[in-house]
Formats: structure tokens, sequence, C-alpha cells
């Protein structure tokens, strides 16, 4: 039984590792708009207010433009929360950044793809509550959820990169002056994908360890009655009521 005291404890840890992951990505999901100062890509620019440069805060939904001038306090204006937004575009128009038109409408058409992220938060999110003391069969759906948030992660890593690469390498190249550099919540994102594949295989592999230790520890109770005991209704192992996660 040690043994399986150790697998479960185990358990626990892929349990906390899928939680975590789902706060990862929710911290991405509510990036700029929603919370100015969390950006997945932040732009530098040299206009500058009285208290600092501008910047330019991309995030899952839509943008903020932080620190507008000319004022002696915070100022900033942030755009509508949408689905699919044009970084590429507004570059353009406040920094004068010149871009292909190739590389302006893929940046532009793939930030609709970044509704993945609330999607793996949500999924990472069920993954957490169906491994939590569902049993065996919860644990398996927990891991096959937390294996469909981890592709989307994936993809939205992808799609990320690929947007916010293409405005990064055009800022910083334009010779403007403006600087470009990924923001935190991108490297959110790639801790998350890393937890949620831990989390995963940490609840399949344990969920299933657990489940053969109980069985050969039954199968080795069992040997010590009789025959008759055990299938003429006599005397029988002991048998408890099964609580908690397996």
């Amino acid at each position: 039984m040690a043994m399986y005291g150790v697998v479960k404890s185990t358990h626990w840890i892929g349990v906390a590792l899928l939680l975590i992951s789902s706060l990862l990505l929710l911290v991405t999901t509510i990036s700029a708009p929603i919370i100015g100062d969390i950006s997945l890509l932040r732009v530098t620019l040299t206009n500058q207010s009285d208290i600092r440069n501008s910047s330019v805060s991309f995030g899952t939904f839509g943008y903020c433009v932080l620190d507008v001038p000319p004022v002696t306090s915070d100022q900033d204006w942030c755009s509508k929360r949408k689905i699919g937004y044009a970084p590429a575009d507004l570059m353009a128009q406040i920094d004068g950044t010149q871009f292909t038109e190739a590389a302006a409408g893929t940046a532009d058409s793939l930030t609709r793809v970044m509704v993945l992220h609330p999607v793996s938060c949500g999924l990472a999110f069920v993954a957490f509550l169906c491994s939590l003391g569902a049993g065996v069969i919860g644990s398996l759906i927990g891991a096959l959820a937390a294996l469909a948030a981890w592709v989307l992660v994936i993809v939205s890593l992808a799609v990320d990169f690929t947007i916010f690469g293409l405005v990064h390498r055009h800022v910083n190249n334009d010779g403007s002056g403006s600087s470009a550099k990924f923001g935190p919540a991108i490297w959110l994102l790639v801790a998350s994908l890393i937890t949620l594949l831990l989390g995963m295989l940490l609840v399949f592999f344990t969920c299933c360890a657990a489940r053969r230790e109980k069985r050969n520890g039954a199968m080795t109770k069992n040997e010590g009655y009789p025959p008759a005991a055990q299938y003429k209704g006599g005397v029988s192992g002991p048998r408890k009521k099964k609580l908690g996660l397996f």
C-alpha cells in the first residue's frame, strides 16, 4: 500500500499542474484590452509623453495605447473587445511601419484564431475538475480534456508567434526608433504548454498505476481464503467502500 500512497500523491501533483495551467491560460486570455499592462507584444513608440514613451500593448481581444500624450499622469486608451483585429494596420497608422501586403494580411487575419486562448483555458479547467475526485474514469476523461487543451495551446502558440513575430520584425527593422518585444502573456502561454503536458501525463499514468496496484492488492488478500469462502458466500476478504480518487 506504500506504493499506492506514492502514486496517489503524484496524482495530486498532476491535478495541481492542471489547475496552474488553467490559471496561466486565464492570464493570457485577460490580456489587453481587458488588462492593458498584460501583453502578448508591446511596442514602445518614439513619441514621448510628459512621463514616458507611449507604447502599444497587443492582447487576445484587442490592444491598448498606454501613456497617451500629452499628460502629466497615466492615460491609456484601449480598443473594444472583439475577436480579430488588425495589428499591422494599426502600426502602419500610428508609427508608419511598412508591411508587405502578404505580411499585413497574414497578421491581421490570424488574430481571429486567438479565440483559442479562452477555449483552451476552459478545457484545462474542465480537465482539473474531472481529475479532482471522480475516480479512474473521471481522471481518464480529465487526461483527454487536457490533451485537447494542449493541442489547442500548441496551435495558439504557433499563431501568436506568427502574428507578433511579423509585427516584431517589421517594427524593429523599419528605422523609426520604435522597439517591439514579446510580452509576459506569450511566455505564460509557453509555461502553460509545459505544465499542461506534465499534468496530463501524471494524471493519466498515475490513475492507471493506482488501479493496477489496488487490483494486485485485492488478489493478494484473496489468496489467503479457501475457494469455498470465495465462491459460496462464506468468509470473504475485507471490502472497503471506495472513496477518494481511485
